[in-house]
């Protein structure tokens, strides 16, 4: 049996010599699959952590099923100084190279890897022992895959890109992880009306920061999942995370290829999708470089054909600034003026917090305190605007009591 490096993408050749590192470590004498698994889980931005976590399967769980197949090889002392490859790791060659010639690819990456893995009897055990079904498993590395081919050597880099630079503000919503949004119902159902038309079905929301808009977005999830939308709206909504997207991209196109994976994990989303842009200006010339396009230009295109529905956030001053100069941009958006509420409603908006604050704090927060951060912070606090300047106002009291309380005199 033999083993070709050229036929394997960096990333899988980067998995197989960790578990080379794993078998040493734990003075293996062969590289047995559960080194492999160890190796991929423990890799940077693990492929293997985002399949799991789409299957649904708590991720210590895998792990500890991992070391427990670990801890029962057989070890060797002294160690040796190149484990040698157990015959398991050929048997899974041979299959990743099946998988690699089905998917249509030109190399072996990752995942065809990890489907290849799943035939193998000590690799199923540990699937099992963790909960996780081997056939699921394979679905799940098929649908984050899409209909993309594996031609270089670092294709990887653009594998699942929906996952690694957005967030799925749905799953968010579901795992209470998002603050009720109150007051903002007339925003939220503009929002709605725009991206029910049929054309220009993409709201921009402009107005000073810390008026909430993201949290009319967040409103907006909300309801998606209290199923208080129209049918065109039962979708995904994902909010897609620039700094994570233009963040190490040093090469040219790398940048506008993992934004064009985004895009079209977006279009091809089962059941549709929304993508939520905050701070939707930096869109305009993020990751232009001589020769490259920049976000917007990639985006234009597919906003003209109606193949994805965009909302952008930004503030007026930017809106003016950079989205109003590009006219061809500009066209595709319908605007939503966000203003600041009174501070009536930023009381209203107070009180929907304060269990939540109560909750976090371990404290009692008083109607009275609520009533005076927003009337207090509108008073004299000019330079910034609610609802945001009357929460900061008050959260720091409420985070002083405990420890003022358990600290002595």
């Amino acid at each position: 049996m033999s083993f070709n490096p050229e036929e394997y993408t960096e990333k899988a050749l980067e998995a197989l010599k960790g578990a080379m590192e794993k078998a040493t470590e734990q003075s293996n004498a062969d590289v047995y699959p559960a080194h492999m698994l160890q190796s991929l889980w423990s890799q940077d931005d693990s492929y293997l952590k985002r399949i799991i976590d789409r299957v649904g399967v708590q991720p210590i769980e895998f792990e500890r099923a991992i070391n427990r197949a670990v801890v029962k090889l057989p070890t060797q002392d002294p160690a040796p100084a190149q484990p040698s490859m157990n015959r398991s790791m050929y048997e899974i060659f041979t299959q990743a190279k099946k998988e690699m010639q089905t998917m249509g690819d030109s190399l072996v990456a990752v995942d065809t890897l990890l489907a290849a893995m799943t035939y193998e009897k000590s690799v199923s055990e540990i699937m099992r022992n963790a909960g996780v079904d081997s056939k699921q498993f394979r679905e799940a590395i098929k649908k984050a895959r899409g209909s993309r081919k594996v031609d270089s050597k670092s294709a990887e880099a653009n594998f699942d890109a929906l996952s690694k630079y957005s967030i799925d503000m749905i799953k968010q919503v579901e795992s209470g992880k998002l603050d009720p949004v109150i007051g903002r119902d007339e925003e939220i159902r503009q929002v709605v009306r725009v991206l029910c038309r049929r054309n220009k079905s993409n709201p921009i929301l402009a107005g000073p920061p810390g008026t909430g808009k993201t949290a009319i977005v967040e409103g907006l999830a909300q309801r998606i999942v209290a199923c208080d939308v129209p049918q065109t709206l039962q979708t995904h909504l994902f909010s897609l995370d620039m700094g994570a997207l233009v963040a190490g991209a040093k090469y040219r196109g790398e940048f506008e290829e993992r934004l064009k994976s985004v895009l079209k994990e977006v279009t091809e989303c089962e059941g549709g999708a929304i993508l939520f842009i905050d701070e939707i200006h930096l869109v305009l010339g993020a990751g232009k470089t001589d020769g490259a396009m920049d976000a917007a230009n990639l985006l234009k295109p597919m906003l003209a054909r109606g193949e994805i529905r965009v909302i952008g956030a930004t503030t007026d001053a930017e809106y003016q600034k950079y989205v109003e100069k590009d006219a061809a941009f500009e066209r595709r958006f319908q605007k939503i003026n966000v203003s600041e509420p009174s501070v009536q409603d930023t009381i209203s908006i107070l009180r929907g917090l304060k269990e939540r604050y109560e909750n976090h704090h371990g404290v009692r927060v008083l109607d009275s305190a609520l009533v005076a951060a927003a009337q207090l912070s509108d008073r004299y606090v000019t330079s910034r605007r609610l609802p945001d300047k009357a929460a900061d106002g008050f959260e720091p009291a409420i985070s002083t009591t405990p420890s003022l309380l358990g600290s002595g005199p």
